[in-house]
């Protein structure tokens, strides 16, 4: 049984930060075969070199994204995103939800109201309150996550 080759200190770093290009192999691309600056697994240098290839150096789109293994809606994509925000836009955005979906302006009101009331109102009597009020099925902890994080932050 062989072992997968040990991550170096670069891949891992790209691996944590979310920007390891996990489809590395698809990059043909001549100045990312055998090069020691050009790294396939780098995806923000990937799409960087693909996007200038196109702008500077008059690469069709076509050859571009069967070069560096991508689909057009993806360098379209990275193009718009580019030109958006430069270097940064580049960067692969946060997957999964961006803050609570259910503790809404109005639910966060009630729930304030509510704790003035009564202070002693815990997570689950909240929970109670917000499903007979609203109907809304929140867990406890979501409730408690909303109640920590500061005023400034909640929507």
């Amino acid at each position: 049984m062989t072992r997968p080759p040990k991550l170096t200190p670069k891949r891992q770093a790209l691996q944590e930060s979310g920007t390891i290009n996990t489809h590395a192999e698809v990059v043909h691309d001549s100045a990312f075969v055998g090069s020691e600056f050009f790294d396939p697994h780098d995806l923000v240098q990937v799409r960087y070199e693909m996007l200038r290839r196109v702008s500077s150096e008059g690469l069709s789109i076509t050859d571009a994204v069967a070069r560096f293994g991508v689909t057009r809606p993806t360098f379209y994509k990275a193009q718009a995103d580019f030109a958006r925000a430069g270097l940064v836009g580049l960067l692969p955005a946060k997957r999964g939800p961006h803050g609570p979906h259910k503790i809404t302006d109005e639910v966060m009101r009630f729930i304030e109201q509510s704790r003035d009331d009564d202070p002693q109102l815990d997570g689950p009597a909240l929970v109670e309150r917000i499903h007979k009020h609203f109907g809304l099925a929140v867990h406890r902890r979501t409730v408690e996550r909303a109640l920590a994080r500061p005023k400034k932050k909640r929507r």
